[in-house]
């Protein structure tokens, strides 16, 4: 059985997918990238603010599916730019202390010219 997970907290689908669903007891959830909910646009600034709107996003979406950062056992990350991954991790580390498996690579672009997604597996 599958189960959708939507919450108003993180930002909207902007196609045709869903924030996240679950199954078999793990929530893959889609990439959330660093759209304030509220206001439907781009948290302003450097790499560090927007990976901070990212884990906020990814947050909402973990616990909308009964869950939270201590059971992602898998995340994706996608940067911008890759001279970005230092200053990325050092955000990525205060939300992911459980340290699990990750993937990271810079891409040519991202939706709506981001400079970092997040997508992550758990454990519900």
């Amino acid at each position: 059985m599958l189960t959708k997970v939507a919450t108003s907290k993180a930002p909207a689908a902007i196609g045709p997918y869903s924030q996240g669903m679950i199954a078999n007891g793990f929530l893959f959830a889609s990439g959330q990238i660093p759209i304030v909910p509220e206001t439907g646009m781009i948290a302003e600034g450097d790499i560090t603010v927007q990976a901070q709107q990212v884990m906020k996003n990814v947050g909402e979406v973990l616990k909308e599916a009964g869950t939270d950062y201590e059971n992602v056992v898998k995340t994706t990350c996608f940067l911008a730019e890759m001279s970005d991954f230092a200053a990325f991790n050092s955000v990525y580390e205060k939300y992911f202390t459980g340290k699990p498996a990750r993937s990271c690579v810079a891409v040519k672009e991202l939706p709506k010219n981001v400079l970092c997604e997040v997508e992550v597996i758990a454990v519900v």
